[in-house]
């Protein structure tokens, strides 16, 4: 383990046939500016080239000075391959990037800062660019309100550091979500979770995730969440959840004229 002067970060990916995707995400972390960091690829038994594009990176990320370690069997979904990778952790700070998410140059160099600063806050969020081929959907992210988190997830999972006291104090991710997992772990400490934000775009995400094909479903799942670990109760969940649809609908009728 490193002192807190120099914290050790470890970003997990799980991949499932990602050979479209993964070689940008590689190369965001082989461009970072600050260095050494673990690596962990868990990998769901891919049929195609993605576990070929890892393991020829793995020069790369031994003269950049990474740790990279990989595993490939089948799994349960996205939460049991973060929780396989969850095993397999030195560092003391964790971050879940997706296949086809990248990471800005210096957002490890600013997360470790941060890291530095705070060492006994349990998240570190940012802000994000949703990308769909060469145009941006959206930019979201922003400080953490209980109030606001209580009824919707609007703070950045997504390349943010949990510190691994976290998992230890809090447990893994719940396997029986399929979508807000992530979500539903922030929720356990209620409004006494401590959250440190920067204000800057550290991570740009590829539209076409699981949370953002499925919208309907992930707010159910967020619904579920709220009402287990007793943030909403379940008449407002249930007001929570609608009303957000209403949201959505409304703003695609105005998108569509």
């Amino acid at each position: 383990m490193r002192s807190e002067q120099n914290p050790l970060l470890t970003v997990i990916t799980a991949t499932f046939n990602s050979e479209e995707t993964i070689e940008a995400t590689i190369n965001s972390l082989l461009k970072q500016t600050v260095k050494p960091f673990e690596y962990i690829v868990v990998d769901g038994l891919s049929q195609d080239k993605t576990m070929e594009i890892v393991g020829a990176s793995e020069v790369k990320f031994k003269a950049a000075g990474i740790k990279l370690k990989c595993i490939s069997e089948r799994d349960e979904g996205i939460y049991d391959a973060w929780n396989k990778a969850l095993r397999l952790v030195e560092g003391e700070w964790v971050a879940f990037l997706g296949s086809d998410d990248l990471y800005v140059s210096n957002a490890l160099e600013l997360y470790r800062n941060k890291a530095i600063e705070h060492p006994d806050i349990d998240f570190i969020t940012a802000k994000a660019k949703l990308i769909s081929g060469d145009k941006v959907v959206r930019q979201f992210g922003e400080p953490f309100k209980w109030e606001t988190f209580k009824r919707e997830m609007k703070i950045l999972h997504a390349g943010g550091f949990l510190n691994v006291h976290y998992f230890k104090e809090h447990g893994t991710f719940d396997q029986t979500y399929k979508i807000t997992g992530d979500y539903e772990l922030l929720l356990r400490k209620g409004k006494k979770l401590k959250v440190s934000f920067i204000d800057q775009v550290l991570v740009h995400m590829g539209a076409d995730g699981v949370s953002s094909t499925h919208v309907a479903s992930a707010f159910k799942e967020a619904r579920r969440a709220r009402v287990k670990n007793k943030a909403r109760n379940t008449v407002l969940a249930y007001f929570d959840y609608y009303w957000v649809m209403f949201k959505i609908k409304i703003k695609m009728v105005l998108v569509n004229g």
